[in-house]
């Protein structure tokens, strides 16, 4: 009984694995004519998470009434990092412009708005009659070009896998790198400029009207974004840190 109940069964996913899996000259194809096109054009909306990569200052310099050991302004007496960071989730929004260059490789612009908000809390600032956890919250709208080149296979069924990298200018209109005020006055300062490398995968699906794409793209900034403060501002803060660099989570659905 259950041996032919398991043929039965075998059969039926058989028949249907057939049917939704059979050649592609057996069904349709949508919009195979983007595919061709020299160029083509959209936008895309998404979602990101962006937190910094920290690498904490260390010198021969305890702070006031912490152990004394080598590592002192950036990582406590176990080795870890005084500085925690909270990140909250962002938006992204931008336009696509796609240059076909063969079957398999297209070269890309996706120039994009990503807004994004850290809490960064310093655990190292020491009061002289308590040890105070100090918060600076840091909000950053990126500007963002990047030049990508992507690389993709061939169309199954109205599908199609794809990967990409490459490399990318983000300004950040929130980045206060000019003011005057620092640390002192509660404003955590970060560059301007920018530069990132990213990489991205996704899956093209291809609609009768549209393509939609959704895509999942890490991108990794390599320059320091931390901006010092005052040679009068006590050290608790970006006096702490050699440096500071975004590193983000993207996703985003894409429409062609």
């Amino acid at each position: 009984m259950r041996k032919n109940l398991l043929i039965a069964l075998s059969f039926a996913a058989a028949s249907i694995a057939n049917a939704q899996f059979r050649p592609n000259n057996d069904r349709s194809e949508n919009r195979t004519e983007t595919d061709q096109k020299k160029f083509s054009f959209g936008y895309f909306l998404g979602t990101n998470m962006m937190s910094y990569k920290i690498v904490p200052k260390a010198q021969d310099n305890p702070l006031p009434g912490a152990p004394q050991t080598p590592d002192d302004d950036g990582v406590n007496q176990y080795g870890l990092v005084y500085l925690d960071q909270e990140s909250k989730a962002g938006f992204s929004v931008g336009l696509i412009a796609r240059m076909r260059v063969n079957d398999y490789v297209d070269l890309k612009v996706e120039p994009g708005l990503h807004f994004a908000q850290r809490i960064l809390h310093f655990n190292n600032y020491i009061d002289p009659t308590d040890v105070t956890k100090v918060q600076r919250e840091v909000k950053s709208t990126y500007i963002e070009i990047p030049l990508l080149l992507n690389f993709h296979g061939d169309r199954w069924f109205n599908t199609r896998p794809y990967i990409q990298g490459g490399l990318g200018y983000a300004m950040n209109l929130q980045s206060n790198e000019d003011k005057e005020d620092d640390n002192a006055t509660g404003l955590f300062r970060t560059t301007t400029n920018n530069f990132n490398w990213q990489a991205e995968i996704g899956i093209e699906i291809y609609f009768k009207r549209f393509k939609l794409t959704p895509a999942l793209k890490g991108m990794f900034f390599f320059n320091n974004e931390l901006v010092p403060d005052k040679a009068t501002t006590e050290p608790y803060w970006a006096g702490s840190l050699n440096s500071l660099s975004t590193r983000a989570l993207v996703f985003s659905l894409k429409f062609e």
